[in-house]
């Protein structure tokens, strides 16, 4: 009778999802396409009027000025009076981890304990979630999936936002390893004893942080460990080079107690959320740290901080000639990245610079961008056609895009609502 009910109930659950249309991961380029006529946006600061791209095999294989490129065979698009731009890049973000938060069934990216390097984002990564289609309905067609919790959260992946599955969504895979400064739990505003006990907990959670790394480092100059230890086994790559260390931290005595931490390793980390990373920025430059600016739209952190702070600290990165790019912790708001960059082009940042903070800045923290990042000769074609300025919300009307060449299916869930009850109310 047990085993009957819950078929029932799977049933019942399934229904929803199989009454959806299903979006199908586009095939690998078959012919050669030339975009021509748009306003190309090259994501290293340059712009070329009236240009044209050239893109076969998933790679670009030409840039120039309208007519400047042969392209016999080739699939021609007409974007005249349009703009092509590389595919933005989320630098951090648990989509693919988590469909409905408020359900623990569809929430990936926290795991239970404290000092979990060896969870690994990208197994879990849904490919079929719904919302990595909305994501890149508007420019965002690669994401950084990075898990959540403890002080040690895990290593993180960068995946292509249209796949079969985690492997086929794979871009690059184990590439970082997640912290969570200790210091970050102390809420300033709590009672003095409930303070104090923040404060006690942040260093012993450090403390064990800073042993657990010792123990690391010493087990990775051992040339055949007698026991394999799976927690050491995933943090050996962030002393050889081959993983790049984030660590979340906010407020500038965090900032300088991590970063310090971390030269006492020889580790040059990524600062992601960086609050007050314009009080320390000398600093950051000294000792060349990039930042990750956690979602340009929010209240500032302080109560007596300048009510535009959020959107001018890209800006005040930029005049300190510290490396930094732009994202945000979520799913949902990822669709609002580039809004996110164009608001800091309107406070102190060039549009050019704005759109690098989500395309080539990026790709260079995660160490991709030999091969994407910006639209140049030999890298991936990987780029969308907006009707307008992608960065402006009224502009952004993304007609189509491509990774590694593969022309995607820009249908989401939402349009799909849209249509039907237009369908209903709109006769």
């Amino acid at each position: 009778m047990l085993r009957y009910c819950i078929a029932a109930l799977l049933l019942v659950i399934s229904l929803p999802a199989l009454a959806q249309p299903t979006i199908i991961p586009a095939p690998s380029q078959e012919k050669p396409v030339l975009i021509t006529g748009a306003m190309i946006h090259v994501g290293n600061g340059k712009v070329i009027e009236n240009g044209a791209i050239l893109f076969a095999d998933g790679k670009i294989t030409g840039i120039g000025t309208a007519g400047s490129l042969d392209a016999p065979g080739a699939t021609i698009i007409d974007a005249a009076g349009k703009h092509v731009y590389p595919g933005f890049i989320a630098c951090h973000s648990i989509m693919g981890l988590a469909e409905v938060e408020a359900v623990r069934a569809t929430r990936d990216f926290n795991e239970t304990g404290s000092l979990n390097p060896n969870v690994r984002a990208i197994v879990a990564y849904e490919a079929d979630s719904y919302v990595p289609a909305t994501v890149r309905s508007n420019g965002v067609l690669l994401a950084q999936v990075a898990p959540q919790g403890g002080v040690i959260s895990g290593t993180s992946s960068v995946v292509m936002l249209d796949a079969w599955h985690w492997e086929d969504a794979a871009y690059k895979m184990d590439g970082g390893l997640w912290i969570s400064w200790p210091g970050m739990s102390i809420n300033a505003a709590a009672e003095d004893e409930e303070r104090e006990k923040q404060r006690e907990q942040a260093e012993k959670s450090l403390s064990a942080l800073k042993e657990f790394f010792r123990q690391a480092k010493a087990y990775g100059e051992l040339s055949s460990p007698a026991v394999k230890n799976l927690r050491f086994e995933a943090i050996k790559g962030i002393f050889t080079g081959e993983k790049q260390l984030f660590i979340r931290a906010g407020r500038a005595k965090d900032i300088l107690a991590a970063v310090n931490w971390s030269r006492s390793l020889n580790i040059r980390p990524v600062i992601y959320g960086g609050n007050e990373a314009h009080l320390v920025a000398e600093f950051l430059k000294e000792n060349q740290v990039p930042v990750i600016l956690g979602d340009p739209h929010s209240l500032p952190a302080r109560d007596d901080d300048d009510v535009n702070l959020p959107y001018k600290r890209a800006a005040l990165l930029k005049e300190a000639d510290v490396q930094f790019c732009i994202s945000t912790w979520g799913y949902w708001q990822l669709r609002n990245l580039p809004f996110m960059a164009g608001t800091t082009a309107a406070y102190g940042l060039s549009p050019e610079e704005a759109l690098s903070a989500i395309t080539l800045e990026p790709a260079r923290i995660l160490g991709i961008e030999a091969s994407t990042g910006s639209l140049e000769t030999g890298k991936d074609a990987t780029l969308f056609i907006s009707a307008g300025d992608a960065l402006d919300m009224r502009g952004n009307q993304v007609e189509a895009a491509f990774i590694r060449g593969r022309k995607i299916d820009l249908d989401n869930k939402q349009k799909q609502l849209y249509r039907k009850y237009t369908e209903k109310y709109g006769q």
